[in-house]
């Protein structure tokens, strides 16, 4: 989604962009591979919040070997992309993708600019190296965070990215009408990733009950999925979607997001909604969720069914969130993000 936001805000200035996944560029054994080996770290938020505090932060021997192994994996795809295109730009929107361009950088003389834009609160050790040219981040502590690894580094702070749907989404009754949801209804959009994690069926179910109209989104997680299709059959409040694409609409026609610490966050203060968070992503999403409650119009809950609904209806209750942030415009994000590439000498004019 940060790609793409990118590769959006380039286009009007005659820009060709072309965006590539890391995952798809280990190939047809090593993407599912890794895929494998970062779930199975996710699904044990213990082993996870190690690997990430213990090695991914301070850079360890296993987390570069990890870093030197999938970069070795990807380089022959990724020349053959870069032999085809010879850009001119390199914007790194993912660890290995940064460690990739820094190898581009170090052997090749190709007159390219190297940027990392990195959304979240820390950046850890393997998304800093020496061959970027800028880091572009979202928040001070991220700034220095950078700086941790490599004082004199180049960094600016710029606003988190949304896609295009986000600043251009229905008003709420516009949106309510899609879905069929009354005016004066109290109304959450329930969703955690497209892993769909945490109990959301459970949740949805609880909340329905509460008397809430309930959006539930299990994104690819078809085991949620297949329970929210079962519970809707008899509780007609709920409304049950797999992956899709409607979230900007989701968002505009419910009054609360309930989600996980993400760039979810982003796009809902985008359309001006608040946010229950679930303390339920390790390692850097405990980073994340800390900042978003710093931002404020969010508050944060345990991931149990019982806990998550009373934590949504207190937001619901509390006076003080009754009103909406303003949303903001999409020139909020793109102004900053071109002047940053300009002033490292990639002109649009």
């Amino acid at each position: 989604m940060v790609a793409e936001a990118c590769a959006d805000a380039l286009s009007p200035h005659g820009v060709k962009s072309r965006v590539l996944d890391a995952m798809e560029l280990l190939g047809r054994a090593g993407g599912p591979a890794g895929d494998a080996v970062f779930k199975t770290l996710f699904w044990r938020p213990t082993v996870y919040d190690g690997f990430h505090f213990s090695h991914l932060r301070r850079g360890s021997r296993v987390a570069r070997g990890l870093d030197r192994l999938a970069v070795r994996n990807i380089w022959p795809r990724f020349m053959k992309h870069f032999e085809s295109t010879r850009p001119d730009l390199l914007i790194s929107v993912f660890a290995t993708g940064a460690a990739t361009a820094a190898r581009l950088r170090r052997e090749r003389d190709d007159d390219v600019l190297s940027v990392v834009l990195c959304t979240d609160t820390w950046l850890h050790r393997m998304w800093v190296h020496d061959e970027t040219d800028l880091f572009l981040v979202t928040s001070q502590t991220a700034a220095e965070s950078v700086h941790a690894y490599r004082p004199r580094a180049s960094v600016e702070i710029v606003p988190a990215p949304a896609r295009p749907a986000f600043y251009d989404a229905p008003s709420r009754s516009e949106a309510r009408a899609m879905f069929e949801v009354p005016d004066d209804a109290r109304c959450v959009l329930l969703m955690s990733g497209a892993w769909g994690v945490g109990p959301i069926d459970e949740v949805a179910l609880r909340l329905s009950r509460a008397g809430l109209f309930v959006l539930a989104v299990a994104g690819r997680n078809r085991k949620f999925e297949r329970k929210l299709g079962s519970l809707a059959k008899s509780n007609p409040s709920i409304r049950p979607f797999g992956f899709t694409e409607q979230v900007p609409e989701l968002m505009a026609a419910c009054d609360v997001v309930v989600t996980s610490s993400g760039d979810t966050c982003t796009e809902a203060r985008v359309v001006g909604r608040g946010m229950v968070l679930l303390d339920v992503v390790p390692g850097h999403g405990r980073e994340n969720l800390m900042h978003q409650l710093e931002l404020g119009n969010a508050a944060v809950c345990m991931p149990d069914p019982a806990t998550i609904a009373d934590a949504v209806m207190a937001f619901l209750d509390d006076p003080a969130r009754s009103e909406p942030p303003p949303v903001r415009s999409r020139d909020a994000w793109e102004a900053p993000f071109l002047a940053a590439l300009d002033r490292i000498g990639y002109s649009l004019d």
